[in-house]
């Protein structure tokens, strides 16, 4: 089942870019995308890229777009690292703090002066996140702290993601591991830090300076990007080249659906600009302007 493409008629102001699925699979730049972005630095149009795996920081992901030939300032990244350390050390300050998770996602923490620690007794946060060494001891510990503590112990989540797209197919994320401590606590994750919540969004749009309404969200899954557009207000773009396809969206009520999707990511910019830079449909154009 093919899905009618229907592009933007305008450059909006800021645009908020998913990444895997969206700007690249794996380690490959998908069709359009290093074009698109630097046309849109050619506009002067402020954009920002936006990611819900806390298994890299953004100076890794800087890096990782920097090989595949697209340059990134610092605040032009955001993950579920900044935005759950950014929570933590604003709202819980000096608080021990429990985290199912990687190195990366510990690391900062322990950068930020977070107190970790694995004693239930002084555990007074509880952060589920992407962790591919989950044993049944992690598990223990932080049913013990959620449950014998009752309410006061809080239980956040860096995102909210079931699974993480891989080339193979996909891994078991953030969303698993929430899932298998409400199931065992009986407790319900009180927040999340990722796409499409309200931590996450307010932080991109204080960095992005731009009005929700003049922002096109872009990225490949219904349930984080045309969620995240959903929530602030702003536009929304699917693009056919990740988790989504055609059945996907048609199964959406008609105002669920985004405003414009794509089949490739520089079809982002309306035909009009195409035109004026001589860009033609199936030119072949993959991975440089």
């Amino acid at each position: 089942m093919s899905a009618p493409s229907s592009r933007p008629d305008r450059i909006f102001e800021g645009y908020i870019f998913d990444l895997d699925g969206t700007v690249y699979v794996g380690e490959e730049l998908l069709p359009g995308s290093a074009r698109l972005l630097a046309a849109l630095r050619e506009l002067g149009r402020r954009v920002i890229f936006v990611s819900n795996n806390p298994t890299r920081t953004t100076s890794q992901y800087r890096e990782k777009l920097r090989r595949l030939g697209i340059e990134v300032g610092e605040a032009e990244m955001i993950n579920t690292v900044v935005t759950t350390v950014d929570w933590v050390t604003a709202e819980y300050p000096g608080a021990g703090v429990f985290a199912l998770a990687e190195e990366p996602l510990l690391g900062a923490l322990r950068e930020a002066g977070v107190r970790l620690t694995d004693d239930p007794a002084e555990i007074d946060v509880v952060i589920a996140s992407f962790d591919r060494s989950l044993d049944y001891a992690k598990l223990q510990t932080a049913f013990t702290a959620l449950w014998r503590r009752e309410q006061r112990t809080h239980f956040v989540a860096t995102n909210p993601d079931p699974y993480c797209p891989t080339p193979s197919g996909g891994e078991p994320d953030a969303g698993s591991v929430i899932a298998a401590l409400e199931a065992c606590t009986g407790r319900r994750c009180e927040l999340h830090f990722g796409k499409p919540g309200a931590v996450m969004m307010g932080a991109v749009l204080e960095r992005l300076r731009v009005p929700a309404e003049s922002c096109l969200v872009v990225g490949d899954r219904i349930s984080t990007d045309l969620a995240a557009a959903h929530q602030i207000g702003a536009s929304a773009a699917i693009v056919l080249t990740g988790e989504t396809d055609a059945a996907g969206l048609a199964r959406l009520d008609a105002g669920e659906r985004p405003a414009y999707v794509l089949g490739r990511l520089d079809e982002v910019l309306p035909a009009a600009e195409w035109q004026r830079r001589g860009w033609r449909e199936g030119d072949g154009a993959d991975s440089r302007p």
